[in-house]
């Protein structure tokens, strides 16, 4: 590495702690967005309307995998994705180890995929590695073969058309499954303006989009693509809402606190929003919460979320369930 290639992940690190203010913990993040829904106690446990999590993880910042147990039977979640890590490298599209363990100390592959053969029914697991690996086609294929639903969560430093990232989108059109892509601007999957290309030239691919940029950008007034977590009135129309509007093969992932602050931030819209794109918007929690209840937890709050909001029963059911269940073929 050189002393210019340093400096440059020097300073997009730094960037991404000091300047765009992304690592914030779940119960701040939820303190900005969370408002009223905190409040209404719901009864989410109803075994007439199972809840699909398309996004969890295995030991996310040091959570014994028993709470993630507890913690979506709590939400009233009936079928959970575990999302793997990619293995812990130095690599650039690591930011030298910066971001391994998707930067939550997550873990990879063969945990995900252990935990899910022994709770049947209740977890799956997808598939993933980092994409400039030597043998990251073979490792991603290998667990697709056991029957992975998906690759994801791809979280790298890597630009989104690079050529690395076209290899994994080839082998999910081999295998026809979706790929779930975190967009952060100047940090992940880079290139945000140009992924229509890619939704183009891969129109077989189902890619599924979600964080902070990707959420941000449903707005056609944000301006800036260094607040990642912007708050008020959104005008429909931003890139994210014409490129759901455009292409077939793109879904959203309502996760984190990206998500649950694009859905309580402006009500009107989010009603709008969901209204808009119902057969293509998934409920995500990438909660690291233990208990599954309360202000801390992302997961609980946007399923309140998605309930209140959502402008019929047939939609909610849609986004909590039904979508994934057929993109997924769970």
């Amino acid at each position: 590495m050189t002393e210019k290639e340093y400096s440059r992940r020097e300073f997009l690190i730094r960037n991404s702690i000091l300047g765009f203010g992304t690592i914030l913990s779940i119960g701040s993040v939820n303190s900005l967005f969370a408002g009223s829904f905190i409040q209404n106690n719901l009864d989410l446990r109803n075994p007439n309307e199972p809840i699909i999590d398309i996004h969890q993880h295995t030991d996310y910042s040091g959570r014994n995998n028993e709470f993630l147990l507890s913690h979506q039977r709590a939400m009233g979640v009936t079928k959970t994705i575990l999302l793997p890590s990619g293995r812990p490298l130095s690599y650039g599209s690591t930011y030298y180890g910066y971001s391994n363990g998707l930067q939550a100390s997550a873990t990879g592959n063969e945990v995900c995929f252990q935990y899910a053969k022994s709770h049947p029914g209740e977890f799956v697991s997808g598939a993933n590695e980092v994409p400039d690996m030597p043998g990251a086609i073979s490792e991603i294929e290998k667990y697709l073969k056991l029957g992975a639903p998906v690759i994801g969560e791809l979280k790298f430093g890597l630009d989104c058309d690079s050529k690395h990232m076209q290899n994994i989108y080839e082998l999910a059109q081999s295998y026809n499954v979706p790929v779930l892509m975190h967009w952060q601007f100047n940090m992940y999957n880079r290139g945000f303006e140009r992924f229509h290309t890619m939704l183009k030239k891969y129109p077989k691919v189902n890619f599924i989009g979600h964080a902070q940029t990707w959420w941000a950008d449903i707005d056609k007034e944000h301006t800036d693509p260094n607040v990642l977590y912007p708050k008020g009135k959104i005008t429909s129309g931003g890139l994210t809402d014409r490129l759901l509007t455009e292409y077939s093969n793109l879904y959203a992932d309502f996760s984190a606190g990206s998500g649950l602050g694009s859905l309580t931030r402006d009500e009107d819209h989010a009603r709008g929003f969901l209204e808009r794109h119902q057969d293509k918007l998934l409920f995500g929690s990438d909660c690291s919460d233990k208990a599954g209840s309360g202000n801390s937890c992302l997961g609980v709050n946007i399923i309140k979320a998605i309930r209140q909001l959502s402008p019929s029963k047939e939609i909610e059911r849609k986004v909590l369930h039904d979508n994934a269940k057929k993109l997924f073929k769970l």
